[in-house]
């Protein structure tokens, strides 16, 4: 654990901190909605903001932004009388210093970043001209793409040509590293377009400390079939980029008392993609959790609640990795559950809590997470709200916890996928948008944040830490002998990158 004299040392002091309640959080007035400030979640999304407007535009794992958000977040929870802990580590850290796309023949045609491509996190670098080839692509609704999964779909292929592959089936990185092999200058990687939701320009992520060397852009369905179309085609890719060694660190906090040997965690990512502040992903879920802890800190507790803001989610859920892979089996037998705070003020929200006994998705979590779906469920139900589900895929922090057998569940109001008709009758908002349409962009921003939704989440995540708080016996019964019984263990396909596939299932 750090003193508050060890912080400043680190540099991770100096924000005012905002008065948290001196009630003691109960049940019923979370219930009543008197309990929570939003106004102070608000804050401290104010907070977060300011500080990525005062450090480049964003709060990304090893830079300035976020460091700076570890202080907040630590100065708040040091007022308010919790032990802190940082818990440094060190990550491989991927920048875009440069892209430029553009198509040389048969038309000389300029493409926009974002708009148009993006560049995929640990692509290469690189300047290639030449012309572009489509890779064993399947096109048209409901295609079952396997698009450069294997070595023979390159069997034919010309070295020094860009490839042109479709997403689905196998690994980002393999389908690179098989171009690549082939003698691909340059991929372009597109959506699938099998599906409505597999159609746009997406965010993508190669393993870190791949061999990929060549430059490697994303871009959506209709922007290559409009390019297949044409026929014979020749491109430009440019990317400048790079790879360096960095320390982040994990903010960690307790509750006093509470038993030691039964632990309710409660975790969010509080790094931002280096596009933007990050206030909806995942500035909401630090701000609600942080907001829950400060609320906490004169509540009596019969099982010990830790917190925890994970660092460089957004590079490959690395924080909360090295966080589980640090304990040993005998500390990790003491947490009884984790649960997960992942984008919940979405502009366009839906109200979702993870598929835990997986009646809606096939896959289920730990034994234990049925429970906390069931809670989250009954939570909204009390507050005259609906409740959808939301797959457990393994694409944010709960990915370990779930790989060590540690019941998993949490909140999440959605990010580039769309809204159904089902889900706008149950919440409003539009059909057929993205929920959070500024996802791992620059305006995810403070008017990116639905203070509905927010609200809602924010209690829910008091309700829940509160109830296991009080007990945990539904999620982890403890034995006569106060053994645990086994836990079954869910490990889910690698995931790079928050909210995204790099193994496409």
């Amino acid at each position: 654990m750090f003193s508050k004299k060890s912080l400043v040392a680190l540099g991770l002091l100096g924000l005012s901190s905002l008065n948290a309640s001196a009630a003691q959080l109960s049940i019923d007035c979370i219930l009543r909605g008197y309990c929570i400030s939003t106004q102070n979640v608000v804050e401290h999304l104010k907070a977060l903001q300011g500080i990525a407007d005062a450090n480049n535009g964003n709060r990304s794992a090893g830079s300035s932004g976020h460091e700076l958000s570890a202080n907040y977040v630590a100065q708040q929870l040091l007022a308010a009388g919790f032990k802190v802990e940082l818990a440094p580590f060190s990550f491989m850290k991927f920048s875009k210093l440069s892209a430029a796309f553009s198509q040389a023949a048969p038309a000389e045609v300029s493409y926009a970043e974002e708009k148009d491509f993006q560049v995929m996190n640990y692509s290469g670098s690189g300047s290639v001209t030449a012309a572009l080839v489509a890779v064993d692509v399947q096109l048209g609704v409901g295609n079952a793409s396997t698009s450069g999964c294997e070595k023979e779909d390159f069997a034919t292929f010309i070295p020094g040509t860009v490839a042109l592959i479709q997403r689905g089936t196998c690994a980002f990185q393999q389908k690179v590293e098989n171009a690549q092999a082939a003698g691909a200058a340059g991929v372009v990687l597109f959506n699938q377009g099998n599906t409505a939701d597999r159609s746009e320009i997406f965010s993508g992520t190669l393993s870190e400390g791949s061999a990929v060397t060549i430059p490697v852009f994303a871009t959506s369905y209709p922007f290559a079939t409009a390019l297949i179309e044409q026929g014979a085609v020749t491109v430009k890719l440019a990317a400048s980029t790079k790879v360096e060694s960095k320390i982040s660190y994990n903010v960690l906090a307790e509750t006093k008392d509470g038993n030691p040997d039964n632990i309710v965690m409660v975790g969010a990512h509080l790094d931002s993609v280096a596009e933007g502040p990050g206030i909806n992903d995942n500035g909401s879920g630090s701000a609600a959790i942080l907001e829950v802890a400060l609320n906490m800190k004169n509540t009596k507790v019969t099982n010990k609640v830790r917190f925890a803001w994970f660092s460089a989610e957004e590079l490959g859920l690395v924080g909360s990795n090295k966080y589980v892979e640090s304990l040993s089996e005998a500390q990790k037998s003491k947490i009884s559950l984790y649960l997960n705070i992942d984008m919940v003020g979405s502009p366009n929200y839906m109200l979702s809590v993870y598929d835990g006994d997986g009646s809606k998705f096939g896959q289920k979590g730990p034994e234990g997470s049925a429970a906390i779906e069931k809670k989250l469920h009954t939570f909204f139900s009390e507050m005259g709200s609906s409740s959808v589900e939301s797959e457990l895929n393994g694409r944010s922090d709960y990915a370990a916890f779930s790989a060590a057998g540690i019941a998993v569940g949490g909140l999440f109001t959605g990010a580039e996928g769309k809204k159904s008709e089902e889900e706008a009758k149950l919440f409003g908002g539009a059909a057929g948008e993205a929920y959070d349409a500024c996802y791992h962009k620059a305006c995810d921003g403070l008017t990116n944040v639905n203070t509905e939704a927010l609200e809602l989440n924010t209690n829910a995540v008091a309700y829940l830490t509160l109830s296991f708080a009080n007990s945990a016996a539904e999620v982890r019964p403890l034995e006569k002998s106060m053994s645990r019984k086994a836990r079954n263990k869910v490990v889910f396909p690698k995931h790079l990158h928050c909210h995204e596939d790099v193994f496409d299932i």
